[in-house]
């Protein structure tokens, strides 16, 4: 449905990843080998936290519905700012109209969210979805994505105490929900949080065949694997990116993120987690 690129380390310029890479978002945005469509171009959004930012930094956001590879601005700002945490995602709408609104990443206070998939049946959940967003939350949904009411519904459930388990809570109210009205497999897709240091990369389907989602091996581990790749040398031994699709073809660069697991990027390192009953991280 979408792509989407986060990544933590020592501050960098994002156009770095987001521009220039070899498979870089906005050329997955013109052509996806791995994604549902392979053109994303119903509009994008970067959402970035300032250097020195730490637990509870605010982020800044731009969203556009312009395509990815057509829009000056997306340059100028990648590469005017450095950043040690930043989201970026392409949009290939699957309903929903193109708006700036439907475009993410989300913002709630200091945290971002974004999310490649879908909510399947959407239509006929919407309503018990929504109404089931806290009073205090509803008011901040302004567009109309599943995306966006997926993010809400985990923070009713308790995302800003832990990540993990509100998120785990609002795909198991949306597959409750879901089973209700019928849907056979209710949620799909790949879903990126942070709040300001640590980064939080979930990848579920309800029939476990989800989104594709990768993350980059360390950076020491890499310049030693392909010393003679000068691009390397351009990252911090603490930089690490989590893709939608690898941004190389170098072999042994990314991994992929297992089966109902989340992968956790934050200051004191990065590790799986499993996030429904059942998984096993790798």
């Amino acid at each position: 449905m979408c792509r989407w690129l986060a990544y933590a380390g020592e501050p960098l310029q994002p156009s770095l990843v987001i521009l220039d890479a070899q498979h870089s978002l906005v050329a997955q945005a013109l052509d996806s080998p791995l994604g549902a469509e392979t053109v994303n171009g119903d509009g994008f959004g970067f959402g970035w936290y300032p250097v020195g930012s730490t637990e509870g930094s605010l982020p800044s956001i731009y969203h556009s519905v312009e395509p990815a590879w057509n829009d000056e601005n997306l340059r100028e700002i990648t590469d005017a700012v450095e950043s040690p945490l930043f989201f970026s995602h392409v949009r290939a709408a699957g309903g929903p109209p193109i708006q700036r609104t439907n475009c993410h990443p989300f913002r709630y206070l200091n945290w971002l969210f974004m999310h490649n998939g879908v909510i399947n049946g959407f239509r006929e959940l919407k309503r018990d979805l929504t109404f089931a967003v806290d009073r205090s939350l509803y008011p901040h949904i302004l567009g109309t994505t599943d995306s966006e009411v997926l993010f809400h519904l985990g923070l009713t459930f308790g995302l800003l105490e832990d990540p993990i388990a509100g998120m785990r809570k609002a795909v198991q109210f949306v597959e409750e929900i879901g089973a209700a009205h019928g849907i056979e497999h209710p949620m799909q897709g790949t879903v990126a949080l942070a709040d300001g240091a640590t980064i939080w990369a979930f990848r579920y389907s309800t029939e476990g065949r989800s989104r594709t989602l990768f993350h980059s091996v360390d950076v020491p581990t890499l310049q030693e694997m392909y010393p003679d790749v000068p691009r390397l040398k351009l990252f911090g031994e603490n930089a690490r990116v989590v893709v939608s699709e690898p941004l190389n073809d170098l072999p042994g660069a990314f991994l992929e993120v297992p089966e109902s697991s989340v992968a956790v990027l934050g200051p004191d390192g990065n590790h799986y987690e499993p996030f429904m009953a059942g998984a096993m991280p790798a």
